[in-house]
């Protein structure tokens, strides 16, 4: 199976510029190499419409419409699919926060259950309810700052702003849990290793990295489904970001009989089924396969914004409902996907009661140890 990867709304380390709050990612995917069949098809269009590339952003609705039945004929001829994602941008600097803040195996005054058993969702959520767009933002420099002394300060600067509010959280355990476990951070800065120590691995914790391993989860699970193998995946070759990507992707492949278990009642992350083969970094300009994610991305994306889209455009968008799959990492969506679990999950018996007390005892009596105060 090939697949041709492409990204919208990039703004690199820069999450809090307000007309692009979103980074997109799409994949075309198809059983046949459309970069050689399509050619022919692809150059017909671009004399068509007298371009060098069909480029979308500069077609606009207008020019698209044109040829929207030649890209249906395309779509059907080779059997196009089309999954898109993207990552909520100010999310991301609040989760990579919550991520080294709290994790429980950096920070002992954070309860085991309350990291490593979904009721992380919980307190991140409580979390977020303590932040303003001025803290989080303190909380990305400092996490993308190359210089200790000076990320640390910050970082106990954003600790403290959020120990301050943490009684405007309406129930107890949160606020005993949240002062614990924001005071030992505090005075134990160093210990969390909050920020990158080079610029290059700032590039690893970019909303473009975290968007790119959703997408390779999602090559993976399309891998399965279709009992196939990846021939090719080709991404769009771009300066900032290709050298990450290749990281992640050969990250993952070396990886891949390794069972990783996240958490008691969290996701198995299943690497199995990721591309036997490196990720190709491709110019836009010499693939057919992204010329085409490009219009499929820009036309989703305008969908998703609710911007202008000619209804003429309708049938790229129909014609992936039940081919298609939208990832997306965001607190809403969080909430969303955990809310309804919590919701359904069924009563604990007496047993599981008397049984979940003790090891909440057992755990507090772990922790409390390294409460200060």
């Amino acid at each position: 199976m090939y697949f041709y990867v492409d990204e919208s709304g990039q703004t690199g380390l820069n999450l809090f510029d307000q007309s692009q709050p979103f980074l997109y990612y799409g994949v075309l995917r198809s059983k046949l190499n459309i970069d050689v069949l399509a050619e022919k098809e692809l150059k017909s269009l671009r004399r068509k419409l007298g371009v060098k590339r069909l480029h979308a952003a500069e077609l606009g609705n207008g020019r698209l419409v044109e040829i929207v039945k030649d890209l249906k004929k395309i779509k059907k001829k080779y059997e196009l699919g089309f999954d898109f994602c993207r990552v909520a941008k100010a999310d991301h600097a609040l989760l990579s926060f919550f991520d080294q803040v709290f994790d429980q195996g950096m920070n002992p005054a954070v309860p085991w259950d309350a990291y490593w058993t979904p009721l992380r969702y919980v307190l991140l959520i409580k979390v977020a309810y303590l932040f303003d767009e001025d803290t989080l933002k303190s909380a990305w420099e400092a996490r993308i700052t190359v210089n200790n002394e000076k990320a640390n300060k910050i970082l106990i600067e954003v600790c403290e702003t959020i120990l301050s509010r943490v009684y405007d959280l309406p129930d107890s355990r949160s606020q005993e849990i949240l002062t614990d476990s924001l005071t030992w951070a505090i005075s134990n800065v160093d210990a969390i290793s909050y920020n990158v120590d080079t610029k290059k691995d700032a590039l690893q914790i970019s909303p473009n990295l975290v968007g790119f391993q959703s997408v390779m989860h999602g090559i993976a699970s399309r891998l399965e489904k279709s009992n196939c193998k990846a021939s090719k995946v080709v991404v769009d070759r771009q300066s900032q970001f290709n050298a990450a990507q290749e990281w992640i992707a050969n990250f993952y492949h070396d990886v891949r009989e390794v069972p990783w278990v996240t958490g008691l009642g969290l996701p198995k992350m299943n690497l199995t089924h990721m591309p036997s083969v490196p990720i190709t970094c491709t110019a836009g300009t010499d693939s057919a396969g992204l010329e085409l994610v490009d219009i499929y991305l820009w036309v989703f994306k305008r969908h998703m914004e609710n911007k202008s889209l000619a209804n003429e455009l309708a049938p790229i968008i129909n014609g992936q409902l039940h081919r298609g799959s939208y990832d997306e990492v965001s607190i809403n969506a969080i909430i969303n996907r955990w809310g309804k679990w919590f919701q359904e999950l069924p009563e604990p018996s007496k047993e599981q009661l008397e049984k979940g007390k003790k090891l909440v005892a057992q755990q507090e009596a772990a922790r409390k140890k390294h409460v200060h105060g």
